[in-house]
């Protein structure tokens, strides 16, 4: 057992995994038969021109061509053909070299692709427009047979190492996404456990902390709340009651109605929130003690789910008219997501069985809330959940306690 939970351990802190090495120096030498199965494109005005360039890079074992004598061509052909290296004529009626090599590196899908200038044009002035251009290499016309394949080699062997650069970066990528999305799962599921964990004692399937994180959403969707955001305040709604770990057994579970002693003692399930909702910095008694009753009081490197989570743990049992606890805030004074926790707990307060009381029917919970606006509720949180009472009663029915 000792192996196996030492195997597990030393798994879950490895890096992501790639298909293959990155590429290494002693890798850069592509292999020579490969090189020569690559595929070459020729465009050049004069048929002779054409000719002669591919019977000299037959001789050296090129064997896949695509040639053509109008430039008007050569980006159709290009785009259909996807060749590894062109040999582009500079000078060509209609479309030169040049508006060739614009359009080429102009396009995501060819931009990679190495072109070699076949030209006889000595002007350096149009030497350094090509290279502005994105030109790979130069060759003189006539062309040299002794430094046409070498060249046309060089350039394909960078390529295949380039290639080679991209494949592996695409490989890791994709490996760190599988990791992010793993961590990410984690994240949430441990996020739930000890939002679950928190409601256990007193209810015992675990899903109140479901249904209250999902009638969150609904009502910041409604006030515009949404994607990643209506995300995080879901998870976050669901560790509004995380303190009750500290709360008594002989208060969490009476059946009865608590004494104002007892009730004192369930209003420090916020305080305990507060300070378990704290990052962990290394130092816990500062950590513990130093935010303890201060809303707002997680900062640093703490993630966005725990300062949210700690903001709605400390302030959804505030009310809009001042009376609630633990610091009496009003209004806006409340933080939204605190205020829109309130609405969500509240119903599914009323909605659910708990040890003290049966569930209410359904249009009374939702009559009940609207009593309470204004008072209890920010009047504008409560209409957005009233408008989406439907989606809120399938919550309710799809996460019924026992379903």
């Amino acid at each position: 057992m000792l192996m196996t939970i030492s195997t597990a351990i030393a798994e879950s802190k490895s890096p992501p995994t790639v298909a293959a090495d990155p590429p290494r120096a002693s890798q850069q030498s592509a292999d020579s038969a490969s090189i020569k199965q690559c595929k070459l494109m020729v465009v050049d005005d004069e048929p002779t021109n054409v000719k002669i360039v591919r019977r000299l890079l037959e001789l050296e074992g090129f064997s896949q061509f695509v040639t053509t004598t109008d430039g008007r061509k050569a980006m159709a052909l290009i785009r259909d053909e996807r060749p590894d290296c062109v040999l582009l004529d500079l000078m060509m009626p209609f479309v030169t070299g040049l508006d060739v090599l614009d359009e080429l590196r102009h396009d995501p899908k060819t931009a990679h692709i190495p072109a070699i200038i076949l030209t006889a044009v000595t002007d350096h002035k149009v030497r350094c427009e090509a290279l502005k251009r994105g030109a790979t290499d130069f060759l003189n016309k006539p062309v040299d047979p002794a430094e046409l394949a070498p060249r046309v080699v060089n350039v394909l062997t960078a390529k295949a190492y380039q290639d080679q650069l991209l494949r592996y970066n695409h490989d890791l990528e994709a490996a760190v996404r599988e990791r992010t999305r793993q961590l990410e799962q984690a994240y949430r599921e441990i996020g739930l456990v000890l939002a679950r964990a928190a409601e256990y004692r007193d209810n015992d399937t675990g899903l109140h902390v479901v249904r209250v994180g999902r009638y969150a959403r609904l009502i910041g969707e409604e006030l515009g709340i949404v994607d990643d955001e209506a995300d995080l305040l879901e998870r976050a709604a669901q560790l509004h009651d995380v303190g009750k770990i500290g709360i008594p057994d002989a208060i969490l579970l009476k059946p009865g109605r608590l004494t104002d002693e007892e009730f004192e003692l369930m209003k420090h399930h916020c305080t305990f929130g507060d300070r378990i909702l704290q990052p962990y910095t290394g130092d816990e008694q500062p950590a513990a003690a130093g935010g303890a009753g201060r809303l707002g009081g997680v900062t640093g490197g703490a993630t966005p789910l725990l300062v949210l989570a700690h903001r709605i743990a400390m302030s959804h049992h505030e009310h809009w008219d001042g009376t609630g606890y633990p610091t009496g805030l009003q209004g806006e004074e409340i933080p939204l997501e605190g205020r829109i926790t309130a609405v969500a707990d509240v119903f599914d307060a009323l909605s659910s069985k708990r040890c003290y009381k049966e569930s209410f029917p359904i249009d009374e919970c939702f009559d009940t809330m609207a009593e309470k606006r204004g008072n209890h509720f920010d009047p504008q949180v409560l209409d957005a959940f009233l408008r989406r009472r439907e989606d809120v009663v399938d919550v309710l029915m799809r996460y019924a306690d026992g379903a």
